[in-house]
């Protein structure tokens, strides 16, 4: 069903990569949610307003809030597309992000208008009348939410979108408390209980975590998160596969938007190569990792001595120092400075981040442990988080 709707409206719709036929997908996705969404509001708030029944109304105003929200994805895929201009070098990539964090304060503000109205019940309590009309739109409702979730995270998965993603989590979620609220009206009829508050307050709270969880998801790569693991790796792989790349540091990825990234790295390589070779290599492997990954890799050369009888011995004496205090360390940027008095030690240290404010308290024991076995060098360092 979802490869036939694709093929019908979505011209080359197998090449996802393509941004242009990624938001294709993206728009396509959202208007599919607000026919849906609208049809099963409609249907709800009739069923809940002839049923008396704040538990099925609350359902209603949930399918609004998707509707609502997929209005919102719809603009942002749209504005999403907007090219680099003077003000924005990077794209508008980001809107869709931002169209995420709309859709969580939607929904974040009818599940706490849910949840007082569905209070007003419990205190005021009304009888709700059960009918085969309510009963049949509730199952229609849990039938069409769950093509929709498996819908939206066919299209997530083809197109790598979180929002789209947050959108199938919502989708299993409207199943739950749609569950939820037919079994209450079963449950009532069958036994007089008058459950319709109670359901109505679990619908909204379900509305409410799912209001945070998608807050959580589209504010967090808007303040930087880190970098998709199986991004990096790959992009440390395709680095290091040439020959000439002795080691790698400092692998930094800057997420602006989907389809939109951006990396930085630094790549050591032999101080006796020719600066001209290495730059042919880091252009080569530039090229490889866009093409590729479609990500702009920035690559910083870092020179390396590596037959050197002094470096080489304080190197690996500094390391063996470091890996002996702080196994979970790494030292880089190595370099040996000859001082009138003292020599200096100058590196990195890519430390955790949880250890990152205690580098007063590293430094003096590494320090104390070169003054033990040498006694004549100094150390500067500079820390980085990983």
């Amino acid at each position: 069903m979802t490869n036939l709707l694709l093929r019908i409206f979505i011209k080359n719709y197998e090449r996802a990569e393509d941004f242009s036929v990624r938001s294709a997908i993206g728009k396509f996705s959202g208007w599919v949610g607000i026919v849906c969404n609208f049809l099963l509001f409609a249907g709800k708030l009739l069923a809940g307003i002839f049923s008396h029944s704040i538990a099925v109304i609350a359902d209603a105003m949930n399918n609004l809030s998707d509707a609502s929200a997929s209005v919102v994805t719809l603009l942002g895929f749209r504005m999403a597309q907007q090219p680099a201009d003077k003000d924005h070098p990077y794209g508008h990539a980001r809107y869709e992000y931002l169209s995420g964090v709309v859709v969580a304060g939607f929904i974040l503000m009818i599940g706490v208008e849910l949840l007082k109205s569905s209070v007003g019940k419990i205190i005021h309590p009304e009888t709700v009348q059960v009918s085969l009309l309510a009963v049949g739109i509730l199952v229609a409702s849990i039938l069409l939410k769950v093509w929709l979730a498996f819908f939206y995270r066919t299209m997530g998965k083809r197109i790598h979108s979180t929002t789209l993603f947050a959108t199938a989590t919502d989708c299993r979620n409207d199943v739950i408390t749609t569950l939820v609220v037919l079994a209450s009206q079963v449950l009532g009829f069958l036994t007089s209980w008058n459950l319709d508050g109670y359901t109505g307050i679990l619908v909204a709270l379900f509305i409410l975590r799912s209001g945070i969880e998608t807050a959580k998801e589209t504010v967090s790569p808007l303040l930087g998160k880190q970098a998709d693991e199986k991004l990096t790796e790959t992009i440390s792989q395709m680095v290091l596969s040439h020959e000439k790349i002795l080691g790698i540091h400092d692998l930094l990825v800057h997420d602006y938007g989907p389809g939109n990234c951006f990396a930085s790295v630094h790549a050591e390589m032999d101080a006796k190569e020719e600066p001209l070779t290495c730059h042919d290599i880091i252009d080569e492997i530039e090229c490889t990792v866009l093409e590729q990954l479609q990500v702009n890799l920035v690559i910083h050369y870092d020179p390396v001595v590596v037959d050197d009888i002094q470096w080489t011995h304080l190197r690996t004496m500094v390391e063996t120092i470091v890996q002996e205090r702080y196994p979970e360390f790494s030292m880089h940027d190595f370099r040996v400075v000859q001082g009138a008095q003292k020599t200096k030690l100058v590196f990195d240290l890519a430390v955790p981040y949880s250890m990152i404010n205690r580098h007063k308290e590293i430094k003096q024991s590494i320090d104390n442990a070169l003054i033990e076995q040498a006694g004549t060098y100094t150390t500067v360092i500079r820390f980085d988080g990983i």
